[in-house]
This record gives structure tokens, C-alpha cells and sequence, in this order.
């Protein structure tokens, strides 16, 4: 009965979050470079960009323990987490408006972090990201222009520029809990010295069983940030991340109906013992070099450069039963009279990779007129083999049957300004022009098709903003297109898919209604034209391929409010939405008949896009008014979510989805302040309160065989009740 009223408080209190309102640059309506961001003050948000501040106290610092980035943004609307390993640590995902991380600009300090081939972002290679992170900014829809791939639902901006400590501290974090899930964290920075100079150095450790089985997390990170400050100025930075993972493979998921009888199965690596091969795993590394340089030239303008260099290498580890030796391009083995076509082969599946670029920026800033001008080319080199570690046959230990290479290239060049037409209107414009050359000389299991791809693409944004006082409205239209990731190219030889387009056109209202009441409302229209969805289909090479559909859409709106009091703030969000297929063909696979029957659908939901999605934070701080006492700075954060149910597919069939959801995180802090300088936290918290049995993520095929149409889902579960606690020296 509690969970029930919990959830129906929260239908009827649509919301937002403090911590949107509290930068000075996410007002700014052009772009600031990654090294001039830095959190201060109270203002209204006029972008529709949330923006969590990470350190000195905040929300997020709050919460922030043993889950990745992805379900540290839950409380944001209109965000979806998922996990493969039911606990948010290892591999997980996150969707914005119901658009996934292929489709999502991920940055970092202003560099580009989604893989160009996938175009996915995989949090996994930078663990514990959020012990650096100073600022993190979400826009939903297509916002403003981006380095790297496009926008097309949203985008995250991540600033680790851990540089702006002015006296020397530094500190211990250590969490333990559930599933053995295990974080250390140490930080240590020099603060300003002779006003000229500071570094900041910081290592994580991360390990946990995960919930499915042998879904393991270890995990190891650091970064080492450095800034030298030429004169008044003028600055370089020079930032240097490591990120290092192991990580069980558990992308399978598990049956639907297997879900009652054993949640935390998982078939990955099964060997003819009946046993399972205990190094299923990923294993991938990465590095990152950042070197920053910022001139402001006089009062107006500020110039600057970036360049970067993101090294990439690792591979997955499997064992496969029964193989054929044709799919490793081996020959038949004859033995007297037998003939061997299969075997069993432990695999290793390599990319080798590395991803480099340049960038320039001009800043013009006057009362009346804000403009930049961002030139951007990046450049990727990657090398995808396969190496045979083991087999039951004979055959030589190491071979490699697979030795391929890609590159990509991009050139990105996009101009924005705002103008303040009067005292009340102000005019945006953005203007992106980029083009991309991709060159593929084979891919695994098709190493005799190339390709010489170029796209060129021209995205226009506008913004018309009217504020006044405590209040503001803007009306927002924008165009957006990316090309193809490398499976919908390999998918698809003969008749290659076209680029996706995205028009977007939204109303925000924004109000102060008093200094302690908020509000903020969105109502969003996102059409695209050739997007790209699975529909079942078999192409010429015999895989499933994504296929362009006309036309598709996303209309919506989002409620937020806010609520700031004393002894706590309430700050809840709600987001109502349609997400639609006009039409689209559907294709079964006859097992009967040896081929592909197809289906029509009009007007069905687009998968993974739920209708109704609940979220947000309230804080409360019970002894706030005791300014003596040395718990006065205690937090207990409730972090409500709710998501309606979701299709696997685009076919809106009640038989292939997943249930509706709730779920309800409790976290508690209690500070304890030794003397001026150094402070004892200690934290816990319960995850899954409520013990709810969910799944957030999933697939589905269906199939036709003995005249019987049978359908398979498989579902990723989510853990039960668990809990985290930690404890924090800062010095």
C-alpha cells in the first residue's frame, strides 16, 4: 500500500530538479571551452540543459558510490537506465526521450567519446568517471552543435577538468556492498602554487560479482590534470585519463519465462561438460590525452585550440561450441576415414585503435551580442582481427583468421550567436556543416566487402527567447542528420542505408514563481525521415539489417517543478509521450516454408520509448537548524523512478514488452567536520527499496516452425533490495 501511494504523490506533483539552475554557463547560449567552465552562483535556466554539479556537496556528490554515470542521471526527466549486470555497475546503457547511446553525443571536456564505427558510448572503459567530474550538462532533443557524432536525442557533456582547488586537499573514499561490490578512490591536489600552477592526481579502483551470474566488474581508472597559467590571459591544460575494465560478458539476458524459476541465469559460455567457461569476459583499455590552450584576447575575444588523442585496444574473450571451421575460413580436417568440420574454439575478438583530432575556437562576446566559431577534424584509425587462443581439433594455437582495418574521417565546422533583439527578445542561430569520408576494407564474417563511403551534412538551428524578470519562453526548431553506424553498412551491401534526418521543434517555459518554487515545462515534436529500426528483415549476406522508415516521431511534454525549503527540497519531474512508427513492414522467418513472410504495421510505438516516466529527488536535512552541532550537514536523498511499460520491438505486440516499473533509492549522509580543514563522511544507502522484481532492457524475435508462430524474449533483470555503504576522508 505504500509503494502504491508513494507512486500515485508522484503522478500528481510533476516536477524538476535543484541542481538544473545552478551555473552561470549553462545560461550562456554559445559554446565555452571545457577549461572555462566552472560552476557558480544561482540562475534560471533558459536552455532546456540539465546540468549536475558533482563536488563541493552537491546532489550528485551525494549519491555517487558504486553505479556508473548512466543511473546517477536517473532522477533527471526523461531518462532510462539500464544494466546487463542488474546492479548499474559494468556495462550499462542509458536512454534519453527514449533515444539510445548510438544516437547520443557523449563529450568530454569538448572531445568527442562516442566510438565512431558503433557511434555507442561505452561508460565501462572509464570507470568511476564521476570522482573527476566537475559538471555534467544533458540536453534533450538536438540542442546546440556538437564536436563528434550527431545529436539526435540528446546530449551529454561530461567536464573533468579537475583544476580549479586553490589550497591543497585531497581524500580517501572507500564503498562496500551488495554482490561484493567494492570501490576505492584516492584524490590529492596541489592547489594554486604561485598562482601559476596546479595538479590534481586521482586513481579508482572498482570490482563487483554483479547480480547475473559471472556478470564480474573489475575495474581500474586514474586521471592526472594539470594546469599552467601564462599570464592573466592565457592557459594550457594538459589532461590525462586511464581507463582499464574486465568485465563478465552477460548480454544475452535471460528467457522471459525463465525469469520465475531463475533470474540470475545466464547462458553465455556453456561447454560440453555442461559447465560454463569462467573468462566469458571483455577486456578493453583505454587513454585519453587532452592538451588545452586558452588566449583572450581583449574584453570581446577569446581564442583557443584542443588536441586530443584517444587510444583504444582490448577484445572479448569467448568460448564457442561447435563451430564451423568454414566460419574461420579453415579447411575440412580429414583423420583416416573421418571428417572433422566443427570444433569448439576459445576466441579472442580484437580492436585495435586510435582516435586523434584538432580543434580551434573563436569567442566574440559583447552586451548585446554573444558568437563563436568552432572548427573541429577528427580522425579515427581501427583495427578489428580474431585470434584463435584454443580449440579441441589440432589447430594452431594463435591464429589469426581476420585482419581488417577502418577509418574514418570527420570534418565539423559549426558557428553559433545570439543577438539580444531588445531588452526582453533574444535570437539564436547555429549553423553545422560536416562531412565524414568512412573507408571499411572488410568485416569479419564478410572480409571481401569494401567500402568508400562520404556524407555531407548541413544542420540549421534557430531559438527565439523572450525573458523577463523571474520568467522565460523560447521557441526552438532545428535540423539534424548522421550517417549509418558500421552494422547497418555491413548489413546492408547491395542497397546501402541513407542517412538519418531529425526536425525538431520545441516550447520551454521556465519561472521563478517565488525564489524557493520553480517551474519548467516543455512540449516537444521530434520527426525523423529514414530512420533506421529493425523490422525482422534478412538481407543479401544473411544477417538482420536495420531499415530506413519514412517517417517516424516523438511528441511529448515535460513537467518539472521544484520545491526549496529549509529542512528540504522536493524536486520532481514528469514526462508524457508518444513515440510513433507511421508504418513499417515486418519480417518472420518461416522455418516451414524456408523463407521470410512479411507483416504491415501502421501507427505502432517505437520501441524502448515508454509513454509515462516518473523521476527526481527529495531531500531532506533534519538538523540543519542545530549550526553548532556536528551532524548539522546530514542528508537523507529519496530517489523516486517510475517508467511505463516498453516494447522489444516496433510491432506495439502486448505478447513482446516489458512490464511497467518502479523503483525507489534511499540515500543517507552524515558529514562530520574533524576541524577547518579535514571532514569524515559516511554514507549509506538501499537500492531496490521496495525489493521490486524488474527488467529495463531486452529483445525479442519470433519465428514460424511445425505451422506455429512462437515468440522469444529476452530480458535483462534487475537486482533486488541491496545496499551500499561508504565512508569519506577529506583533507
Amino acid at each position: 500500500m505504500m509503494k502504491k501511494t508513494i507512486w500515485i504523490i508522484v503522478s500528481m506533483i510533476a516536477t524538476i530538479h535543484a541542481k538544473a539552475q545552478t551555473t552561470t554557463d549553462s545560461n550562456r547560449i554559445i559554446e565555452l571551452p571545457a577549461s572555462k567552465v566552472k560552476a557558480v552562483g544561482n540562475k534560471l535556466n533558459l536552455n532546456n540543459r540539465d546540468v549536475l554539479l558533482v563536488k563541493k556537496g552537491s546532489n550528485t556528490e551525494r549519491i555517487s558510490q558504486t553505479q556508473d554515470i548512466p543511473f546517477l542521471l536517473q532522477e533527471i526527466s526523461s531518462i532510462v537506465a539500464s544494466s546487463d549486470a542488474g546492479t548499474g555497475t559494468g556495462y550499462t546503457g542509458i536512454r534519453i526521450r527514449g533515444t539510445d547511446l548510438t544516437r547520443i553525443n557523449v563529450s568530454m571536456n569538448g572531445i568527442p567519446v562516442n566510438d565512431p564505427e558503433s557511434q555507442a558510448t561505452y561508460f565501462v572503459n572509464t570507470p568511476d568517471l564521476i570522482s573527476s567530474t566537475q559538471q555534467i550538462e544533458i540536453t534533450k532533443g538536438i540542442g546546440a552543435s556538437k564536436n563528434g557524432n550527431g545529436s539526435f536525442g540528446g546530449a551529454i557533456a561530461i567536464n573533468t577538468l579537475d583544476i580549479h582547488d586553490e589550497k591543497a586537499n585531497g581524500g580517501i573514499q572507500l564503498d562496500y556492498g551488495s554482490f561484493k561490490t567494492l570501490r576505492t578512490t584516492a584524490r590529492v591536489t596541489t592547489g594554486l602554487i604561485n598562482d601559476k600552477f596546479v595538479a590534481t592526481f586521482r586513481a579508482s579502483q572498482l570490482s563487483s560479482d554483479g547480480y547475473v551470474d559471472r556478470s564480474f566488474a573489475k575495474l581500474k581508472s586514474m586521471q592526472f590534470t594539470a594546469k599552467y597559467i601564462i599570464d592573466s590571459s592565457s592557459s594550457f591544460i594538459f589532461n590525462y585519463l586511464k581507463g582499464a575494465e574486465s568485465t563478465g560478458l552477460a548480454w544475452n539476458g535471460l528467457r522471459q519465462d525463465s525469469l520465475k524459476t531463475n533470474r540470475r541465469f545466464n547462458s553465455l559460455g556453456l561447454m560440453p561438460n555442461g559447465e560454463y567457461y569462467q573468462n566469458q569476459s571483455d577486456n578493453y583499455g583505454q587513454d585519453y590525452y587532452q592538451l588545452f590552450y586558452d588566449k583572450k584576447l581583449n574584453n570581446h575575444w577569446t581564442i583557443g585550440s584542443t588536441l586530443f588523442l584517444t587510444k583504444g585496444k582490448g577484445y572479448y574473450e569467448e568460448y564457442q561450441m561447435n563451430q564451423a571451421l568454414s566460419d574461420y575460413y579453415l579447411p575440412n580436417i580429414i583423420r583416416g576415414n573421418d571428417t572433422i568440420a566443427s570444433a569448439h574454439f576459445i576466441r579472442q575478438l580484437w580492436l585495435d585503435n586510435n582516435y586523434y583530432g584538432a580543434r580551434l575556437y573563436a569567442n566574440y562576446v559583447t552586451k548585446k551580442l554573444e558568437a563563436g566559431i568552432y572548427f573541429n577534424y577528427n580522425q579515427y584509425d581501427g583495427k578489428h582481427f580474431g585470434e584463435i587462443i584454443w580449440n579441441d581439433v589440432g589447430i594452431e594455437s594463435d591464429k589469426r583468421w581476420y585482419d581488417l582495418n577502418a577509418q574514418k574521417n570527420e570534418l565539423n565546422t559549426y558557428a553559433m550567436a545570439n543577438y539580444k533583439l531588445t531588452k526582453d527578445f533574444s535570437l539564436f542561430g547555429d549553423l553545422q556543416l560536416r562531412q565524414v569520408n568512412y573507408k571499411i576494407n572488410g568485416f569479419r564474417k564478410n572480409p571481401g566487402i569494401q567500402h568508400n563511403l562520404n556524407f555531407h551534412f548541413v544542420n540549421p538551428k534557430v531559438k527565439l527567447t523572450y525573458q523577463k524578470k523571474n520568467r522565460a519562453t523560447y521557441l526552438f526548431i532545428g535540423r539534424v542528420s548522421k550517417e549509418p553506424n558500421r552494422d547497418d553498412i555491413e548489413a546492408n551491401t547491395i542497397d546501402l542505408p541513407k542517412p538519418e534526418i531529425l526536425t525538431h521543434a520545441e516550447m520551454n517555459h521556465a519561472h521563478f514563481i517565488t525564489k524557493k518554487v520553480i517551474i519548467r515545462a516543455t512540449a516537444y515534436w521530434m520527426y525523423y525521415t529514414n530512420q533506421l529500426i529493425q523490422t525482422g528483415k534478412i538481407n543479401d549476406v544473411g544477417a538482420y539489417a536495420r531499415i530506413n522508415v519514412p517517417s517516424s516521431y516523438r511528441t511529448g511534454i515535460e513537467l518539472e517543478n521544484e520545491w526549496r525549503f529549509n529542512l528540504f527540497q522536493i524536486a520532481l519531474n514528469a514526462t508524457f509521450s508518444q513515440n510513433k512508427i507511421k508504418s513499417f513492414t515486418e519480417y518472420q522467418d518461416d522455418y516451414d516454408a524456408g523463407e521470410q513472410i512479411s507483416v504491415n504495421h501502421r501507427n505502432t510505438d517505437i520501441a524502448f520509448s515508454p509513454n509515462v516516466i516518473l523521476g527526481g529527488r527529495l531531500s531532506f536535512f533534519p538538523f540543519k537548524n542545530d549550526v553548532l552541532a556536528w551532524y548539522q550537514n546530514a542528508s537523507l536523498d529519496v530517489l523516486p523512478k517510475y517508467v511505463s511499460k516498453q516494447y522489444l520491438d516496433n510491432t506495439q505486440n502486448e505478447n513482446r514488452k516489458l512490464d511497467a516499473y518502479s523503483n525507489l533509492d534511499l540515500v543517507m549522509n552524515l558529514p562530520l567536520q574533524l576541524n577547518k580543514y579535514a571532514k569524515i563522511n559516511v554514507r549509506f544507502a538501499t537500492h531496490n527499496v521496495f525489493n521490486t522484481m524488474y527488467e529495463n532492457n531486452g529483445y525479442t524475435f519470433s519465428y514460424i516452425s511445425n505451422n506455429l508462430m512462437t515468440t522469444e524474449n529476452y530480458v535483462f533483470p534487475q537486482a533486488g533490495r541491496r545496499f551500499t555503504i561508504g565512508i569519506g576522508w577529506q583533507f
